[in-house]
């Protein structure tokens, strides 16, 4: 679910901020949900554009695919989520970026993955 608006309508949606904000859906120009060409918008978020944000612990919890998907399915899933969360990487971050990374089942025991050989992975494919 998403909330898409023009940056002229935003007066009106910022009413619905009690409403939208604890749901995660308020609208910002930061994660391109206010914006001029709403049509597009609409497209990205319909062909699955998934945003990510950190908890409190600088932890990313997101679902790469469910039971139903194929292995390459959940490969490819996890390596394009690998890929978005380097690209996001600040220019002034420095040190090691992505300390460790896990998979798991919603309520299943995480398996560890090397960060290093993921990104090794992930600059072998580009």
């Amino acid at each position: 679910d998403a909330v898409i608006t023009s940056p002229d309508m935003m007066k009106s949606v910022g009413r619905l901020g009690k409403i939208l904000g604890p749901r995660g859906l308020m609208p910002s120009a930061k994660t391109g949900t206010v914006t001029f060409d709403v049509a597009d918008a609409v497209k990205e978020v319909k062909a699955g554009r998934v945003e990510f944000r950190l908890d409190k612990f600088g932890i990313i919890h997101k679902a790469i695919g469910k039971t139903s998907f194929t292995t390459d399915q959940l490969y490819d899933n996890a390596r394009a989520f690998f890929q978005a969360i380097l690209k996001a990487k600040p220019s002034a971050a420095k040190g090691t970026y992505v300390k460790s990374f896990s998979v798991a089942s919603t309520m299943g025991v995480g398996i560890k993955v090397d960060p290093n050989a993921a990104q090794k992975e992930i600059a072998t494919i580009e």
